[in-house]
């Protein structure tokens, strides 16, 4: 039995091909459709992720993040978060891989980069929040953090909203800089700023640092519109958050995945009845959160399994299209199952 490999060339071809908008596009609708799923009750969420703490390069974390569709099939992604990675590796921040396994076998049927689908299920993640929580008159958007998550926020938040105006911050001024030129695709007014502005002029704001456990908030909660909308995506260690208290309990507070985001979240710093209802739930019941959309609202987003579970799917799908995907023999199965040595031994 063969396991499909999609090398690192072929889901660079998969994006060329497909196209960056379509490829966002598609990957919006099917995660838009599985969120209204889970709100409806009609699919059950994911368990909550698990991993280990990591101190040989600088301070990060591996984790694991499982979903299980039953009667079809899990799939499994491992990631790594090395905040120290570009300094000391030339690599990215975040690495992984995701794996698929056939339901009724438990065989591994496909393997691929997370990369790529980690970045762009986050982004398409925070503009559907944006969608049902944020004023659809939203111009402005402020980004704090402009590594290679703030690419995929900007361009999800782009095919929702009529964007006039970004202003970006980083403490890194050359990941700012750069960003101006990693971001010229979208056609948008982008400019750097400093936080306080960042604060008090965008209507919708994306924070994805990697600030350290217990620092201060990476934005200061004054002068801020009354409407504004927060995409918090850095959230993701106990103890690590980005926002201003004070903003998240005057805002309405919307996680991803509740008993994530109470451990490792901006939710760990709220109370039970401060934090309100899921995305799946806005997703299902956009009614709920139409009366928000003039007031602070927060989206809590620590990403789990069932958003890497369908960007895989939207993944293998462009591939079947295209052809892509080599087929490799990757488990061992003797001829017979119950002698584990082949027959020459």
């Amino acid at each position: 039995m063969h396991t499909v490999i999609l090398s690192a060339p072929e889901i660079a071809q998969i994006l060329r091909k497909v196209g960056r908008d379509a490829f966002m596009d598609e990957m919006m609708e099917r995660l838009s459709d599985g969120f209204r799923a889970l709100g409806e009750g009609r699919l059950a969420t994911s368990p909550a992720r698990s991993g280990f703490v990591r101190e040989s390069n600088g301070t990060g974390v591996l984790e694991w993040m499982p979903h299980h569709a039953p009667g079809d099939s899990a799939t499994l992604k491992v990631v790594g978060y090395t905040p120290s990675n570009a300094a000391t590796s030339a690599l990215p921040t975040i690495i992984g891989t995701v794996s698929r396994y056939d339901d009724a076998t438990g065989r591994l049927t496909a393997l691929a980069d997370a990369v790529v689908l980690t970045a762009l299920r986050t982004g398409a993640a925070s503009a559907l929040a944006s969608s049902v929580l944020a004023r659809r008159d939203s111009r402005v958007v402020g980004l704090i953090g402009t590594g290679a998550q703030a690419v995929s926020q900007l361009h999800a938040l782009s095919r929702v909203f009529d964007i006039e105006r970004v202003l970006v911050h980083d403490i890194d001024r050359d990941n700012a800089d750069s960003f101006l030129i990693r971001s010229k695709f979208l056609g948008l007014d982008v400019r750097t700023a400093p936080p306080e502005t960042i604060a008090a002029q965008a209507d919708i704001i994306c924070t994805a640092t990697t600030t350290e456990v217990g620092a201060e908030p990476v934005f200061p909660d004054r002068d801020m519109l009354g409407h504004v909308h927060v995409n918090a995506i850095g959230a993701d260690l106990p103890g690590k958050t980005e926002l201003p208290v004070e903003l998240l309990r005057r805002a309405l507070v919307c996680p991803d995945h509740r008993e994530q985001a109470v451990k490792e979240g901006e939710c760990q710093r709220l109370a039970p009845e401060e934090i309100g209802p899921e995305l799946a739930t806005l997703i299902a019941e956009p009614e709920r959160a139409e009366a928000a959309r003039d007031t602070p609202t927060v989206f809590d987003s620590t990403g789990f399994a069932l958003e890497d579970h369908i960007a895989l799917d939207v993944l293998l799908g462009f591939a079947a299209q295209l052809g892509l995907g080599t087929a490799i023999e990757v488990e061992y199965h003797p001829s017979d199952a119950l002698n584990p040595y082949p027959d020459e031994a």
